[in-house]
Protein backbone atom coordinates (compact mmCIF):
# COMPACT_ATOMS: atom_id res chain seq x y z
CA UNK A 1 0.00 0.00 0.00
CA UNK A 2 1.38 3.22 -1.24
CA UNK A 3 1.11 5.79 1.51
CA UNK A 4 -0.64 8.43 -0.66
CA UNK A 5 -3.25 5.95 -1.73
CA UNK A 6 -3.74 4.98 2.01
CA UNK A 7 -4.67 8.21 2.69
CA UNK A 8 -7.79 8.54 0.38
CA UNK A 9 -8.90 4.66 1.44
CA UNK A 10 -11.88 4.48 3.36
CA UNK A 11 -11.39 2.17 6.72
CA UNK A 12 -13.02 -0.92 5.04
CA UNK A 13 -11.29 -0.37 1.93
CA UNK A 14 -7.61 -0.38 4.08
CA UNK A 15 -9.29 -3.82 5.48
CA UNK A 16 -10.24 -5.66 2.13
CA UNK A 17 -6.76 -4.91 0.56
CA UNK A 18 -5.42 -5.91 3.99
CA UNK A 19 -6.70 -9.03 3.98
CA UNK A 20 -5.64 -9.74 0.57
CA UNK A 21 -2.03 -8.73 1.33
CA UNK A 22 -2.43 -11.13 4.20
CA UNK A 23 -3.64 -14.03 2.83
CA UNK A 24 -0.60 -16.04 2.00
CA UNK A 25 0.93 -15.02 5.91
CA UNK A 26 -0.83 -17.84 7.53
CA UNK A 27 1.92 -18.05 9.96
CA UNK A 28 2.17 -14.88 10.83
CA UNK A 29 -0.43 -12.63 12.68
CA UNK A 30 -0.93 -9.21 11.25
CA UNK A 31 -3.34 -6.25 12.38
CA UNK A 32 -3.86 -2.89 11.31
CA UNK A 33 -4.49 -0.04 14.51
CA UNK A 34 -5.86 3.54 14.52
CA UNK A 35 -3.36 5.87 16.03
CA UNK A 36 -4.73 5.10 19.57
CA UNK A 37 -4.06 1.62 19.10
CA UNK A 38 -8.00 0.45 17.95
CA UNK A 39 -7.90 -2.15 16.15
CA UNK A 40 -9.24 -1.78 12.40
CA UNK A 41 -8.93 -5.16 10.55
CA UNK A 42 -7.74 -8.54 11.40
CA UNK A 43 -5.77 -11.46 9.36
CA UNK A 44 -6.80 -14.68 9.82
CA UNK A 45 -3.52 -15.47 11.53
CA UNK A 46 -4.22 -13.27 14.02
CA UNK A 47 -7.44 -15.04 14.82
CA UNK A 48 -5.78 -18.95 14.95
CA UNK A 49 -2.86 -17.29 17.28
CA UNK A 50 -4.69 -15.17 19.76
CA UNK A 51 -8.09 -17.31 19.78
CA UNK A 52 -10.11 -14.12 18.92
CA UNK A 53 -13.02 -13.69 15.85
CA UNK A 54 -12.22 -10.52 13.89
CA UNK A 55 -16.10 -9.44 14.76
CA UNK A 56 -15.03 -9.70 18.22
CA UNK A 57 -11.89 -7.94 18.37
CA UNK A 58 -12.29 -5.09 16.12
CA UNK A 59 -12.50 -1.60 17.81
CA UNK A 60 -10.85 -2.76 20.93
CA UNK A 61 -7.57 -1.81 22.12
CA UNK A 62 -4.16 -3.93 21.01
CA UNK A 63 -2.96 -3.34 24.57
CA UNK A 64 -5.26 -6.46 25.95
CA UNK A 65 -2.44 -8.70 24.17
CA UNK A 66 0.00 -7.60 26.75
CA UNK A 67 0.60 -8.77 30.15
CA UNK A 68 -1.01 -7.43 33.03
CA UNK A 69 3.02 -6.24 34.03
CA UNK A 70 3.50 -4.61 30.58
CA UNK A 71 0.18 -2.89 30.42
CA UNK A 72 1.56 -1.36 33.71
CA UNK A 73 4.66 -0.18 31.97
CA UNK A 74 2.97 1.17 29.13
CA UNK A 75 4.42 -0.73 26.60
CA UNK A 76 1.84 -0.63 24.27
CA UNK A 77 1.78 2.99 23.68
CA UNK A 78 5.55 2.92 23.75
CA UNK A 79 5.27 0.71 20.72
CA UNK A 80 3.15 3.24 18.90
CA UNK A 81 5.56 6.21 19.75
CA UNK A 82 8.99 4.33 18.74
CA UNK A 83 7.49 3.54 15.22
CA UNK A 84 5.72 7.23 14.56
CA UNK A 85 9.27 8.26 15.58
CA UNK A 86 11.54 6.03 14.12
CA UNK A 87 9.26 4.12 11.28
CA UNK A 88 9.24 0.61 12.89
CA UNK A 89 9.43 -1.05 16.75
CA UNK A 90 11.02 -4.45 17.17
CA UNK A 91 10.02 -6.43 20.06
CA UNK A 92 10.16 -9.66 22.01
CA UNK A 93 7.90 -10.04 24.72
CA UNK A 94 5.14 -12.24 26.10
CA UNK A 95 1.86 -12.04 24.56
CA UNK A 96 -1.46 -13.11 25.70
CA UNK A 97 -4.23 -15.38 23.98
CA UNK A 98 -8.02 -15.04 24.83
CA UNK A 99 -7.95 -17.75 26.89
CA UNK A 100 -5.46 -16.23 28.92
CA UNK A 101 -2.47 -18.66 27.69
CA UNK A 102 0.59 -16.63 27.22
CA UNK A 103 3.37 -17.86 23.81
CA UNK A 104 6.31 -15.70 23.26
CA UNK A 105 6.16 -13.20 20.65
CA UNK A 106 8.15 -11.58 18.27
CA UNK A 107 6.35 -8.28 16.52
CA UNK A 108 6.95 -5.57 14.20
CA UNK A 109 5.10 -2.67 13.94
CA UNK A 110 5.30 -0.22 11.30
CA UNK A 111 3.40 3.17 10.37
CA UNK A 112 1.20 4.23 7.17
CA UNK A 113 1.70 7.66 6.81
CA UNK A 114 -0.58 9.87 4.92
CA UNK A 115 0.35 12.57 2.72
CA UNK A 116 1.75 15.05 5.41
CA UNK A 117 3.85 12.01 6.55
CA UNK A 118 1.63 11.19 9.59
CA UNK A 119 0.77 7.98 11.37
CA UNK A 120 -2.81 7.51 9.59
CA UNK A 121 -2.63 3.68 11.27
CA UNK A 122 -0.13 1.58 12.51
CA UNK A 123 0.38 -2.25 11.03
CA UNK A 124 1.97 -5.12 13.35
CA UNK A 125 3.28 -8.48 12.31
CA UNK A 126 3.74 -11.14 14.82
CA UNK A 127 5.52 -14.33 14.70
CA UNK A 128 4.88 -17.22 17.78
CA UNK A 129 8.33 -17.97 18.56
CA UNK A 130 7.25 -20.56 21.47
CA UNK A 131 8.22 -23.71 20.18
CA UNK A 132 12.01 -22.40 19.10
CA UNK A 133 12.16 -20.60 22.28
CA UNK A 134 11.89 -24.04 23.84
CA UNK A 135 14.07 -25.30 21.58
CA UNK A 136 16.57 -22.94 22.31
CA UNK A 137 16.11 -23.44 25.80
CA UNK A 138 16.84 -27.15 25.84
CA UNK A 139 20.01 -26.60 23.44
CA UNK A 140 21.20 -24.19 26.23
CA UNK A 141 20.10 -26.60 28.91
CA UNK A 142 22.30 -30.03 27.14
CA UNK A 143 24.99 -27.37 26.47
CA UNK A 144 25.35 -26.54 30.24
CA UNK A 145 24.70 -30.13 31.44
CA UNK A 146 27.28 -31.41 29.04
CA UNK A 147 30.08 -28.48 30.13
CA UNK A 148 28.65 -29.78 33.57
CA UNK A 149 29.83 -33.13 33.11
CA UNK A 150 32.98 -32.25 31.59
CA UNK A 151 33.67 -30.45 34.52
CA UNK A 152 32.81 -32.75 36.67
CA UNK A 153 34.74 -35.57 35.12
CA UNK A 154 37.71 -33.19 35.50
CA UNK A 155 37.06 -32.49 38.89
CA UNK A 156 36.71 -36.39 39.89
CA UNK A 157 39.70 -36.97 37.96
CA UNK A 158 42.00 -34.06 39.71
CA UNK A 159 40.12 -34.81 43.14
CA UNK A 160 41.98 -38.61 42.85
CA UNK A 161 45.14 -37.31 41.95
CA UNK A 162 45.28 -35.01 44.83
CA UNK A 163 43.89 -37.94 46.96
CA UNK A 164 46.41 -40.43 46.32
CA UNK A 165 49.27 -38.16 46.71
CA UNK A 166 49.01 -38.26 50.63
CA UNK A 167 47.57 -41.34 50.82
CA UNK A 168 51.22 -42.89 49.61
CA UNK A 169 53.24 -41.39 52.18
CA UNK A 170 50.15 -42.08 54.78
CA UNK A 171 50.54 -46.21 53.56
CA UNK A 172 54.44 -45.74 53.86
CA UNK A 173 54.41 -44.34 57.54
CA UNK A 174 51.84 -47.40 58.58
CA UNK A 175 54.25 -49.79 56.99
CA UNK A 176 57.76 -48.44 59.08
CA UNK A 177 54.70 -48.40 62.35
CA UNK A 178 54.30 -52.17 61.44
CA UNK A 179 57.94 -52.73 61.26
CA UNK A 180 58.71 -51.48 64.80
CA UNK A 181 57.53 -53.76 68.11
CA UNK A 182 55.52 -52.53 70.74
CA UNK A 183 53.61 -54.44 73.62
CA UNK A 184 51.30 -51.13 73.49
CA UNK A 185 47.65 -52.50 72.62
CA UNK A 186 46.31 -49.25 72.50
CA UNK A 187 48.60 -48.11 69.15
CA UNK A 188 48.51 -51.59 68.20
CA UNK A 189 44.85 -51.30 67.62
CA UNK A 190 45.43 -47.99 66.35
CA UNK A 191 47.50 -48.86 63.78
CA UNK A 192 44.34 -51.56 63.09
CA UNK A 193 41.76 -49.05 62.33
CA UNK A 194 44.25 -46.75 60.14
CA UNK A 195 44.86 -49.86 57.78
CA UNK A 196 41.62 -50.38 57.34
CA UNK A 197 40.53 -46.54 56.86
CA UNK A 198 43.33 -46.02 54.20
CA UNK A 199 42.33 -49.37 52.75
CA UNK A 200 38.90 -47.70 52.35
CA UNK A 201 39.79 -44.63 50.91
CA UNK A 202 42.43 -46.04 48.57
CA UNK A 203 39.52 -48.20 46.97
CA UNK A 204 37.86 -45.14 46.96
CA UNK A 205 40.66 -43.01 44.78
CA UNK A 206 40.33 -46.16 42.25
CA UNK A 207 37.04 -46.29 41.60
CA UNK A 208 36.80 -42.50 41.06
CA UNK A 209 39.62 -42.75 38.70
CA UNK A 210 37.72 -45.76 36.67
CA UNK A 211 34.87 -43.62 36.69
CA UNK A 212 36.53 -40.61 34.86
CA UNK A 213 38.16 -43.73 32.94
CA UNK A 214 34.89 -44.86 31.33
CA UNK A 215 33.02 -41.54 31.23
CA UNK A 216 36.25 -40.54 29.23
CA UNK A 217 36.09 -43.92 26.90
CA UNK A 218 39.82 -44.63 28.05
CA UNK A 219 39.37 -47.30 30.80
CA UNK A 220 40.96 -50.46 29.00
CA UNK A 221 40.02 -54.34 29.75
CA UNK A 222 42.25 -57.20 28.87
CA UNK A 223 40.16 -59.94 28.16
CA UNK A 224 41.57 -64.17 28.89
CA UNK A 225 39.68 -67.33 29.69
CA UNK A 226 38.68 -67.09 33.76
CA UNK A 227 37.94 -69.94 35.86
CA UNK A 228 35.22 -67.87 37.77
CA UNK A 229 35.39 -69.64 40.92
CA UNK A 230 39.04 -68.66 41.62
CA UNK A 231 38.23 -64.58 40.95
CA UNK A 232 35.52 -65.21 43.47
CA UNK A 233 37.57 -67.04 45.84
CA UNK A 234 40.52 -63.87 45.90
CA UNK A 235 37.25 -61.20 45.94
CA UNK A 236 35.78 -62.83 49.03
CA UNK A 237 39.58 -62.53 50.40
CA UNK A 238 39.65 -58.85 49.97
CA UNK A 239 36.70 -58.49 51.03
CA UNK A 240 36.58 -60.28 54.01
CA UNK A 241 38.13 -57.84 56.85
CA UNK A 242 35.18 -55.57 56.22
CA UNK A 243 32.55 -58.54 57.06
CA UNK A 244 34.80 -59.02 59.92
CA UNK A 245 34.74 -55.93 61.18
CA UNK A 246 30.86 -55.62 60.77
CA UNK A 247 30.73 -59.21 62.26
CA UNK A 248 28.75 -60.19 58.94
CA UNK A 249 28.10 -63.72 58.98
CA UNK A 250 29.36 -64.19 55.24
CA UNK A 251 29.21 -67.39 53.57
CA UNK A 252 30.62 -68.18 49.78
CA UNK A 253 29.05 -71.42 47.77
CA UNK A 254 31.01 -72.44 44.94
CA UNK A 255 29.97 -75.29 42.27
CA UNK A 256 32.29 -78.28 42.32
CA UNK A 257 33.00 -77.81 38.36
CA UNK A 258 35.16 -75.40 37.12
CA UNK A 259 33.35 -72.18 35.59
CA UNK A 260 34.91 -70.69 32.55
CA UNK A 261 34.45 -67.47 30.99
CA UNK A 262 36.12 -64.79 28.83
CA UNK A 263 37.13 -61.37 31.11
CA UNK A 264 39.44 -59.22 32.54
CA UNK A 265 40.29 -61.34 35.93
CA UNK A 266 41.27 -57.89 37.36
CA UNK A 267 38.47 -56.46 36.89
CA UNK A 268 36.03 -59.42 37.49
CA UNK A 269 37.41 -59.45 41.26
CA UNK A 270 36.71 -55.78 41.43
CA UNK A 271 33.17 -56.14 40.07
CA UNK A 272 32.51 -58.93 43.22
CA UNK A 273 34.53 -56.86 45.61
CA UNK A 274 32.22 -53.55 44.98
CA UNK A 275 29.34 -55.98 45.57
CA UNK A 276 30.03 -57.15 48.89
CA UNK A 277 31.66 -53.99 50.05
CA UNK A 278 27.99 -52.75 48.77
CA UNK A 279 26.70 -55.73 50.74
CA UNK A 280 28.46 -54.98 53.74
CA UNK A 281 27.82 -51.60 54.16
CA UNK A 282 24.32 -51.48 54.07
CA UNK A 283 23.54 -54.72 56.41
CA UNK A 284 23.46 -53.49 60.02
CA UNK A 285 25.90 -55.36 62.21
CA UNK A 286 25.84 -59.08 62.56
CA UNK A 287 23.98 -59.28 59.06
CA UNK A 288 23.61 -62.17 56.58
CA UNK A 289 25.68 -62.04 53.50
CA UNK A 290 25.70 -64.91 51.22
CA UNK A 291 27.82 -65.17 47.56
CA UNK A 292 26.98 -68.07 45.35
CA UNK A 293 28.61 -69.12 42.08
CA UNK A 294 26.73 -71.38 39.40
CA UNK A 295 26.61 -72.05 35.36
CA UNK A 296 22.58 -71.42 34.50
CA UNK A 297 22.08 -72.18 30.80
CA UNK A 298 24.80 -70.54 28.77
CA UNK A 299 25.37 -67.79 32.11
CA UNK A 300 27.70 -67.85 34.22
CA UNK A 301 26.37 -66.40 37.67
CA UNK A 302 27.13 -64.75 40.38
CA UNK A 303 24.96 -63.38 43.56
CA UNK A 304 25.66 -61.42 46.50
CA UNK A 305 22.49 -61.49 48.53
CA UNK A 306 22.22 -59.34 51.98
CA UNK A 307 19.25 -59.74 55.01
CA UNK A 308 20.08 -56.04 54.97
CA UNK A 309 17.97 -52.74 54.80
CA UNK A 310 17.04 -53.23 50.91
CA UNK A 311 16.08 -50.73 48.38
CA UNK A 312 12.44 -49.23 48.03
CA UNK A 313 10.97 -49.97 45.09
CA UNK A 314 11.02 -46.09 43.80
CA UNK A 315 15.02 -46.40 44.33
CA UNK A 316 15.63 -49.94 42.70
CA UNK A 317 16.54 -48.47 38.74
CA UNK A 318 18.23 -45.70 40.26
CA UNK A 319 20.97 -47.58 42.20
CA UNK A 320 23.06 -48.03 39.54
CA UNK A 321 23.18 -44.40 38.51
CA UNK A 322 26.57 -42.59 39.20
CA UNK A 323 26.54 -41.12 43.03
CA UNK A 324 23.29 -42.55 43.56
CA UNK A 325 22.34 -43.31 47.51
CA UNK A 326 20.14 -45.47 49.14
CA UNK A 327 19.50 -42.24 51.90
CA UNK A 328 20.88 -39.24 50.17
CA UNK A 329 20.54 -37.39 53.23
CA UNK A 330 23.82 -35.77 54.94
CA UNK A 331 22.72 -37.78 58.29
CA UNK A 332 22.95 -40.79 56.29
CA UNK A 333 23.94 -44.02 58.40
CA UNK A 334 25.74 -45.61 55.57
CA UNK A 335 28.00 -43.40 53.95
CA UNK A 336 29.87 -43.30 50.84
CA UNK A 337 30.05 -41.54 47.17
CA UNK A 338 27.67 -43.57 45.27
CA UNK A 339 29.96 -45.00 42.61
CA UNK A 340 30.45 -48.64 43.57
CA UNK A 341 27.56 -49.89 41.71
CA UNK A 342 27.58 -47.63 39.00
CA UNK A 343 31.61 -48.96 38.06
CA UNK A 344 30.37 -52.52 38.88
CA UNK A 345 27.69 -52.17 35.88
CA UNK A 346 30.16 -50.50 33.49
CA UNK A 347 32.96 -52.71 33.90
CA UNK A 348 30.42 -55.66 33.97
CA UNK A 349 28.92 -54.39 30.39
CA UNK A 350 32.27 -53.80 29.24
CA UNK A 351 32.49 -58.22 29.41
CA UNK A 352 29.42 -58.53 27.50
CA UNK A 353 27.76 -59.03 30.80
CA UNK A 354 24.84 -58.12 33.00
CA UNK A 355 24.04 -56.58 36.61
CA UNK A 356 20.80 -56.56 38.21
CA UNK A 357 19.27 -55.64 41.02
CA UNK A 358 16.70 -57.33 43.37
CA UNK A 359 14.69 -56.40 46.83
CA UNK A 360 11.82 -57.02 48.24
CA UNK A 361 11.54 -53.34 49.50
CA UNK A 362 12.92 -51.10 52.54
CA UNK A 363 14.39 -53.46 55.26
CA UNK A 364 13.90 -56.81 53.48
CA UNK A 365 17.48 -57.26 51.90
CA UNK A 366 18.48 -56.90 48.33
CA UNK A 367 19.96 -59.31 45.74
CA UNK A 368 22.51 -58.45 43.50
CA UNK A 369 23.43 -60.79 40.24
CA UNK A 370 26.02 -60.75 37.27
CA UNK A 371 25.37 -63.24 34.25
CA UNK A 372 28.10 -63.74 31.98
CA UNK A 373 28.44 -65.72 28.98
CA UNK A 374 30.24 -69.12 29.32
CA UNK A 375 32.63 -70.12 27.28
CA UNK A 376 33.96 -74.08 26.62
CA UNK A 377 35.62 -75.51 29.18
CA UNK A 378 39.50 -75.40 28.55
CA UNK A 379 43.01 -76.48 29.37
CA UNK A 380 44.22 -74.75 32.39
CA UNK A 381 47.29 -73.30 30.12
CA UNK A 382 45.15 -71.02 28.32
CA UNK A 383 44.35 -68.72 31.24
CA UNK A 384 46.54 -67.16 34.34
CA UNK A 385 43.98 -67.97 37.01
CA UNK A 386 43.61 -71.52 37.99
CA UNK A 387 42.29 -73.61 40.37
CA UNK A 388 44.46 -76.14 41.15
CA UNK A 389 41.80 -79.30 41.99
CA UNK A 390 42.86 -81.91 44.70
CA UNK A 391 42.35 -85.66 44.50
CA UNK A 392 38.87 -86.28 43.57
CA UNK A 393 36.73 -88.51 45.73
CA UNK A 394 34.44 -89.40 42.91
CA UNK A 395 31.06 -87.88 44.55
CA UNK A 396 30.32 -84.34 44.91
CA UNK A 397 28.37 -83.54 48.16
CA UNK A 398 26.77 -80.78 49.56
CA UNK A 399 28.58 -79.50 52.76
CA UNK A 400 28.07 -76.77 55.44
CA UNK A 401 30.44 -76.26 58.00
CA UNK A 402 29.68 -74.77 60.95
CA UNK A 403 32.89 -73.47 62.76
CA UNK A 404 32.95 -69.52 64.69
CA UNK A 405 37.18 -69.84 63.97
CA UNK A 406 37.29 -68.10 60.93
CA UNK A 407 40.99 -69.59 59.82
CA UNK A 408 39.54 -73.33 60.58
CA UNK A 409 36.34 -72.44 58.45
CA UNK A 410 37.91 -70.96 55.80
CA UNK A 411 40.97 -73.25 55.31
CA UNK A 412 38.54 -76.63 55.57
CA UNK A 413 36.51 -75.52 53.02
CA UNK A 414 38.60 -73.90 51.06
CA UNK A 415 40.26 -77.72 51.44
CA UNK A 416 36.65 -79.36 50.59
CA UNK A 417 36.26 -77.35 47.25
CA UNK A 418 39.89 -78.64 45.92
CA UNK A 419 38.69 -81.91 46.06
CA UNK A 420 35.27 -81.39 44.23
CA UNK A 421 32.96 -80.65 47.21
CA UNK A 422 30.40 -77.85 47.26
CA UNK A 423 31.12 -75.86 50.58
CA UNK A 424 29.38 -73.37 52.30
CA UNK A 425 29.89 -71.21 56.15
CA UNK A 426 28.33 -70.49 58.57
CA UNK A 427 29.34 -68.93 62.11
CA UNK A 428 26.68 -69.10 64.36
CA UNK A 429 24.15 -71.50 64.72
CA UNK A 430 21.61 -69.62 63.86
CA UNK A 431 23.34 -68.85 60.69
CA UNK A 432 23.47 -72.35 60.08
CA UNK A 433 20.00 -73.46 60.67
CA UNK A 434 18.88 -70.45 58.04
CA UNK A 435 21.59 -72.06 55.29
CA UNK A 436 20.66 -75.34 56.04
CA UNK A 437 17.02 -74.41 54.94
CA UNK A 438 18.15 -72.91 51.93
CA UNK A 439 20.75 -75.72 50.60
CA UNK A 440 19.56 -78.91 51.63
CA UNK A 441 23.37 -79.97 52.61
CA UNK A 442 24.35 -83.66 52.29
CA UNK A 443 26.97 -83.28 55.07
CA UNK A 444 26.69 -81.20 58.16
CA UNK A 445 30.45 -80.52 60.06
CA UNK A 446 29.14 -78.61 62.98
CA UNK A 447 31.66 -77.36 65.81
CA UNK A 448 30.13 -78.54 69.39
CA UNK A 449 31.95 -74.99 70.83
CA UNK A 450 29.40 -72.25 68.82
CA UNK A 451 28.91 -69.17 70.97
CA UNK A 452 25.32 -68.51 71.66
CA UNK A 453 23.36 -71.71 70.58
CA UNK A 454 25.54 -74.22 70.67
CA UNK A 455 26.51 -77.45 68.17
CA UNK A 456 24.24 -79.74 70.44
CA UNK A 457 21.44 -77.24 70.21
CA UNK A 458 21.96 -76.68 66.54
CA UNK A 459 22.11 -80.67 65.85
CA UNK A 460 18.35 -81.20 67.34
CA UNK A 461 16.94 -77.99 65.97
CA UNK A 462 18.40 -79.53 62.81
CA UNK A 463 16.86 -83.31 63.63
CA UNK A 464 13.06 -81.73 64.40
CA UNK A 465 13.23 -81.25 60.69
CA UNK A 466 11.85 -83.79 58.15
CA UNK A 467 13.84 -83.45 55.33
CA UNK A 468 17.12 -83.82 57.99
CA UNK A 469 16.10 -86.86 59.58
CA UNK A 470 18.54 -88.84 56.59
CA UNK A 471 21.27 -86.17 56.52
CA UNK A 472 24.71 -86.32 57.93
CA UNK A 473 25.79 -84.46 60.69
CA UNK A 474 28.99 -85.00 62.48
CA UNK A 475 30.57 -83.35 65.59
CA UNK A 476 33.44 -81.25 65.48
CA UNK A 477 34.97 -80.83 69.04
CA UNK A 478 38.35 -79.64 70.34
CA UNK A 479 38.71 -82.36 73.12
CA UNK A 480 38.45 -86.04 73.55
CA UNK A 481 34.89 -87.07 74.15
CA UNK A 482 34.23 -88.33 77.21
CA UNK A 483 31.71 -91.45 77.60
CA UNK A 484 29.02 -88.96 78.79
CA UNK A 485 30.14 -86.62 75.37
CA UNK A 486 29.15 -89.54 72.95
CA UNK A 487 26.23 -90.42 74.79
CA UNK A 488 24.70 -86.47 73.83
CA UNK A 489 26.36 -87.05 70.89
CA UNK A 490 23.86 -89.50 69.77
CA UNK A 491 21.10 -88.07 71.57
CA UNK A 492 21.60 -84.63 69.94
CA UNK A 493 20.83 -86.78 66.40
CA UNK A 494 25.19 -86.61 65.23
CA UNK A 495 26.11 -89.23 63.53
CA UNK A 496 29.73 -88.90 63.85
CA UNK A 497 32.44 -86.39 65.55
CA UNK A 498 35.95 -85.52 65.17
CA UNK A 499 38.53 -84.32 67.00
CA UNK A 500 40.57 -81.21 65.83
CA UNK A 501 42.38 -80.30 63.78
CA UNK A 502 39.81 -83.24 61.02
CA UNK A 503 41.58 -85.79 59.56
CA UNK A 504 40.81 -85.22 55.46
CA UNK A 505 41.47 -89.18 55.08
CA UNK A 506 38.64 -90.03 57.60
CA UNK A 507 36.43 -87.11 56.15
CA UNK A 508 37.34 -88.48 52.50
CA UNK A 509 35.91 -92.14 53.50
CA UNK A 510 33.32 -91.04 55.22
CA UNK A 511 32.11 -89.06 52.41
CA UNK A 512 32.97 -91.91 50.01
CA UNK A 513 29.80 -93.69 51.83
CA UNK A 514 27.11 -90.93 51.75
CA UNK A 515 24.47 -90.60 49.19
CA UNK A 516 24.33 -87.03 47.93
CA UNK A 517 20.56 -85.92 48.74
CA UNK A 518 19.43 -84.68 45.42
CA UNK A 519 20.19 -88.36 44.25
CA UNK A 520 17.49 -89.46 46.76
CA UNK A 521 14.32 -87.46 45.09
Amino acid sequence: MAAGNTSRLSTQEIGERFDLLATDAKEYAIFLADPDGNLLCWNPGAERLFGYRADEIIGQHFSRFFSPEDVCSGQPEHELKVAADQGRSDSVRWQVRKDGTRFWCQSVVTPLLNEKKQARSFARVMHDLTESQATEAQRRRADGLAEANRNKEEFMALLSHELRSPLSPIVNALSILRQMKTNNPIIENAGHIIDRQVSQMVRLVDDLLDISRITKGKLQITKEKVELRVVVNHAAETARPLMEARKHEFSVALPTQAVWVEADPARMEQVVVNLLNNAAKYTDTGGLIRMTVSQEGGDAVIRVKDNGVGIAPGLLSKVFELFAQVDGSLGRTYGGLGIGLALARNLVEMQDGRLLAQSGGAGKGSEFTVKLPVIAETSGQDSKTVLEPGQITGRSLRVLVVEDNVDAADSLSMLLRLYGHEVEVARTGPTALEMASASRPDVVLLDIGLPGMDGYQVAERLRERPEFKSVTICALTGYTPSESDRLRHQESGFDHYFVKPVSLEKLSELFQTIQPVRDTH
